[in-house]
C-alpha cells in the first residue's frame, strides 16, 4: 500500500474489528499508524545523517471475557492483519482472568471529535533541509571565538496519520506533523571544554525558530559556561530553568499515575485533595489547543479528552488514569492513555531575570544528570550544572555538582513559578524556583 489515505486506514480497522469477532473476541480494539518523515544531521559543515522514515503498523488487542490478548504487525496487507488478529484472540485465551480488563465504559468514549489543526504538511526535499541545518550550525560557529567544535545541528520532519476503533462503535483518526531543529556545540576555555545546546520544536514547520537564531542561542549558551568551577557544599535556594522545571512537574505525573497509585508505589499516595503545593500553584490539562504538541481530541483508548485541574489552589485534584488503572482504584478514566495532554502549570508575573533578583543568593540549575530520582520514596539526587547567583546576579559558572532533596518537601518549598513558559512539549512551565536544597559540591 502507498502512501494509506484515511479511507485505507479506516478499512483496515473495520476488517481486523470484523475479523477478532469472527475469530470469538468478545471484545477487541485496533490502532493502525503510517508515519514518514526526514531527518538529517551535519557536523563541521559536512552531512552526517540523511534518513527518509516511513513506518505502518498495526496493533489489535483481543478480549475473550476478561482475558486479554495483544498483537502487533508492522505488515499491513491483510493477509499479515488477519495473522496478528488471530493471534491477539489466540494469545487472549491463555492469560489469567482480570475482572479491570476490557474496552472502556461506553460513555466515557469521545461523541465529538474537535479539529485542532495539528497537520502542516513540509514539503521539505533533503537539500533544503541539509541546508537549513548548515546555516543553523554556521551560526553558532561564527558567535563566539571560543566555540571551537560542534556535535552538529539536526533537523527532523514528521507527519502521521493514525486511526483507531474499538467494537463499542467508536472510530476516530487524524493526521498531525510535528518538526524540530536544534544544534549542539562545545567552546573551549583554558583547556577546558563545555557543550550546550538549543532547539526549537513546533507542529507548523513556519513555527520554528529561525534557523541562525537556535545557533547563536545555542554558542552563547556553550560560552556562558566556560571557567565552569566547583563550590563548597551548601544548603541554598534552587531555580530550575523551564526546560528542566518541566522534569519536576513530570516527576509528579508520574507520581499520580494509576499505575503507581494502585501498585502502592508511589511518594503521593492516596493523593488526590491534600496540599501538596503553594495555594499559588495551579497546573491544568488543555487537551484541545490549537496545534498543542500534546493536543488530542481522543486518548489512546477512545475516550474523550477534557480540560482539568490537575492541581488548583496547591491541591491535587486527581489522578492520570487510563480505564484499566480507574477500574482497579474504582474510579472512572480521566482520559489520560498514552500521558498528559497540554499540561500548563500557572505562569506568576516574574520572569527569568526577576527570580534571579529575587532569589538573592542560590544555583540556577541549566544541566541535569543521572536517573537518581525514587518514585516511591520522592527522594531527588542528580549531577547538576549551572550558575551560582550572588547579590540577586550571575556571578559564574559551575559544575560537578549534585542537588538533593525530596520532591515532596521540593513542591511544598515551591517559591514562584515564572513567566518565561517553555511550550516545547506536553507539559509547559516557566522557571521553578525552590526555597531550599542541599547542594553538594567540594
Amino acid at each position: 500500500m502507498n502512501a494509506p489515505t484515511h479511507a485505507d486506514l479506516a478499512d483496515l480497522v473495520e476488517r481486523a474489528l470484523a475479523e477478532a469477532a469472527r475469530a470469538g473476541a468478545s471484545q477487541a480494539d485496533v490502532g493502525v499508524s503510517a508515519d514518514t518523515g526526514l531527518s538529517v544531521a551535519v557536523r563541521l559543515g559536512e552531512v552526517e545523517t540523511l534518513e527518509y522514515q516511513r513506518d505502518r503498523g498495526m496493533g489489535i488487542t483481543a478480549y475473550v471475557g476478561t482475558r486479554k490478548g495483544t498483537a502487533t504487525t508492522g505488515d499491513l496487507a491483510w493477509p499479515a492483519i488477519a495473522d496478528t488478529v488471530h493471534k491477539a484472540v489466540s494469545i487472549a485465551r491463555f492469560t489469567a482472568e482480570d475482572p479491570c480488563a476490557g474496552l472502556p465504559d461506553p460513555d466515557t468514549l469521545a461523541r465529538e471529535l474537535p479539529e485542532l489543526d495539528l497537520s502542516h504538511p513540509w514539503e521539505l526535499e533533503a537539500e533544503a533541509a541539509i541546508e537549513i541545518a548548515k546555516r543553523c550550525e554556521a551560526a553558532a560557529l561564527a558567535t563566539d571565538p571560543r566555540i571551537k567544535n560542534s556535535e552538529g545541528a539536526s533537523l527532523g520532519t514528521h507527519r502521521a496519520l493514525r486511526m483507531y476503533g474499538n467494537s463499542l462503535g467508536f472510530r476516530g483518526g487524524y493526521p498531525s506533523t510535528y518538526f524540530s531543529l536544534s544544534c549542539v556545540v562545545m567552546g573551549e576555555q583554558d583547556g577546558a571544554m563545555e557543550r550546550d545546546y538549543w532547539y526549537s520544536a513546533a507542529r507548523d514547520w513556519r513555527a520554528l525558530e529561525d534557523a541562525e537564531a537556535i545557533g547563536r542561542r545555542a554558542a552563547r549558551r556553550a560560552a556562558e559556561r566556560l571557567g565552569a568551577r566547583r563550590i563548597p557544599t551548601t544548603r541554598a535556594p534552587v531555580l530550575f530553568v523551564p526546560e528542566l522545571a518541566r522534569g519536576l512537574i513530570g516527576h509528579l505525573v508520574g507520581a499520580l499515575r494509576g499505575g503507581a497509585q494502585y501498585r502502592r508505589s508511589s511518594f503521593l499516595l492516596d493523593a488526590a485533595g491534600q496540599q501538596v503545593f503553594p495555594a499559588f500553584v495551579g497546573i491544568s490539562e488543555r487537551p484541545h489547543e490549537p496545534r498543542g504538541l500534546g493536543s488530542a481530541p481522543f486518548d489512546g483508548e477512545g475516550c474523550a479528552t477534557a480540560d482539568r485541574e490537575l492541581v488548583a489552589g496547591g491541591v491535587i485534584g486527581g489522578y492520570v488514569l487510563n480505564t484499566y488503572a480507574a477500574r482497579k482504584l474504582g474510579l472512572r478514566t480521566t482520559g489520560n492513555a498514552g500521558g498528559v495532554h497540554n499540561l500548563i502549570v500557572r505562569p506568576g508575573e516574574d520572569d527569568y531575570a526577576a527570580l534571579v533578583r529575587r532569589m538573592q543568593r542560590g544555583l540556577v540549575v541549566t544541566e541535569l544528570m543521572g536517573q537518581g530520582v525514587n518514585g516511591v520514596t520522592g527522594d531527588y539526587s542528580r549531577g547538576a550544572a549551572g550558575f551560582w547567583v550572588e547579590g540577586g546576579e550571575q556571578r559564574f559558572p559551575v559544575s560537578e555538582i549534585t542537588i538533593a532533596g525530596n520532591l515532596k518537601d521540593m513542591f511544598r518549598q515551591l517559591v514562584a513559578v515564572g513567566s518565561d513558559v517553555d511550550a516545547r512539549g506536553s507539559i509547559r512551565t516557566g522557571s521553578i524556583l525552590i526555597e531550599e536544597m542541599t547542594i553538594a559540591g567540594d
